[in-house]
Formats: C-alpha cells, structure tokens, sequence
C-alpha cells in the first residue's frame, strides 16, 4: 500500500466506519470520538488530537461538512473545502479514520460510533458536549481537553483579513 492509499483508506463513509468499528471492537480497541470544523489546521487543533488520540487506542475524528460549518460559521466559511480537510486530517499519524457529517451536530454519528471516550476542547463544559449523555449511558466517558490559548481559527481568519486590506 503507497502512502497515498494508506491515507486515503482512512477516509470513510458512514458504511465503511461501521465496518471498522466492528473489526476494532472485536480486536478490544478503545475508541476515541472528537469532531470539529477543522477549518485552518493550527498547533491547537494538533495538540488537541494528539491528546485526543492518548485518550485510548483509535482515534476517529468527524468532520462537519461544508455546508454545516457555514450554517455554524457563516457565509464566509470553510475557508478549506471539505474534501481539503479530510485529507489534511487523514495524513496526521495519529489520526486513525475521519468521516463527515451532514448535521449541524454529531449527535447521530456519535450513537453509530458509542465511542468509549467522547472528548471535546476546553472551551466547552461537560454539559455542553454533544452526545454526552448517549456515551455515559453506555459506559463510556466523557473528558474535556485544556484549550491551547492563543490559537483559533477565527483569530487566524481575522488576523489574515485584517493584512489584506
């Protein structure tokens, strides 16, 4: 397998990750569930999903797809199309599947996946967490990462918009 295939094998449909998540169930793997926008990759996003990923053994990453970041986002934004993200997603090593989603939530992938480790960043609080009760309430947890200050998307996109004019 190149490279090339090794990275885009990590890339699933809706399908194909429940086909994984049987094979590493089977195999005793804990999983590992964030999601996010991932709009312009930063050192925050990376220590957070390394972080992520040291929380158990695969990490799955869901990514909201262009249509849902600018409902989330607005009109502007993805600044990076989808399929850029993905891919940029899927070639970090500790990364180990990324899927999209439709919603403006996870909700409905996080019930496919019942991760055993539900993780989201600092700037949110246990009670804020999509999915949260579905995952406690079967056995899994849920755990809130330290923010990275200083680092963000929206601040990177102001920062770039205020040098162009």
């Amino acid at each position: 397998m190149t490279p090339h295939d090794a990275i885009r094998a990590k890339i699933r449909s809706a399908d194909t990750l429940r086909q994984q998540i049987a094979i590493w169930r089977f195999r005793g793997h804990r999983m590992v569930f964030t999601n996010g926008c991932f709009d312009l990759i930063h050192f925050g996003h990376l220590k957070y999903l390394m972080d992520a990923k040291a929380c158990g053994d695969k990490l799955i990453v869901g990514i909201n797809s262009d249509a849902s970041v600018s409902r989330l986002k607005g009109r502007n934004r993805p600044i990076k199309d989808q399929n850029s993200r993905v891919l940029l997603l899927a070639s970090l090593a500790f990364v180990d599947t990324v899927v999209i989603f439709e919603e403006d939530t996870p909700e409905r992938l996080i019930r496919e996946v019942t991760p055993d480790v539900l993780v989201k960043g600092g700037d949110y609080s246990p009670d804020q967490v999509v999915g949260a009760e579905w995952v406690t309430s079967h056995g899994g947890e849920v755990r809130i990462l330290p923010f990275v200050e200083g680092y963000s998307t929206t601040a990177l996109e102001k920062k770039i918009l205020e040098q162009a004019d």
